[in-house]
């Protein structure tokens, strides 16, 4: 069984974030990971950007002829 866990090192030590859910010994493989600034992808586009591209017909919310046997 393969389970992944979040942690950070940190002077020399691994800390978990969370209890693994094993009891006995267990083989570990640790990768380490560039540390990478969070919610840096969400200040490249502003909010707003796709504003009035979005159209929906006058019949959005009519029931579907395909559905009327499931009413």
């Amino acid at each position: 069984m393969l389970t992944t866990i979040e942690g950070v090192y940190e002077n020399g030590k691994v800390i978990l974030t969370e209890k693994p859910p094993l009891r006995k010994k267990a083989k570990v493989l640790i990768t380490f990971m560039e540390e990478v600034e969070p919610d840096v992808s969400l200040n490249k586009r502003p909010l707003g950007t796709m504003k009035g591209t979005i159209k929906m017909s006058e019949d959005f919310n009519d029931s579907l002829d395909d559905l009327k046997d499931y009413m």
